[in-house]
């Protein structure tokens, strides 16, 4: 059976000192974790379990291709995964404080997670 797509949440993260892409991503993700809640799943479409969704992440970062795939998946907790990077996001200068990072360049990711599911 073919994926439906449910819906599409969208998330930002940083890394303010660093410019760690991974952790821009991470924090992307888990903001667009935390603005939703997919009862609809389970009231409307009625799937009995949350591992029956399917998830694809899309990142936009810059050095998006030194982010860490599974560190970014480790975030969702359920559901089966893919993961897609791509060069966008915001690269702009901060303020260098040596006890929190290396530079002072900010580095902003944006994540669009997919939420699918199989309908009978």
């Amino acid at each position: 059976m073919p994926y439906k797509r449910f819906v599409v949440e969208l998330g930002y993260g940083a890394d303010l000192h660093g410019a760690d892409p991974t952790k821009a991503a991470k924090r992307a993700v888990k903001d667009a974790i935390s603005r939703s809640c997919l009862c609809g799943l389970f009231d409307i479409v009625g799937i009995k379990d949350p591992d029956e969704m399917h998830i694809a992440v899309k990142i936009g970062c810059p050095k998006a291709n030194e982010i860490v795939a599974e560190e970014v998946l480790a975030e969702i907790p359920f559901g089966s995964r893919e993961f897609e990077a791509v060069e966008g996001g915001l690269s702009t200068r901060g303020i260098e404080v040596p006890a929190l990072g290396c530079g002072d360049n900010i580095l902003v990711a944006v994540a669009s997670l997919t939420v699918s599911v199989n309908i009978d």
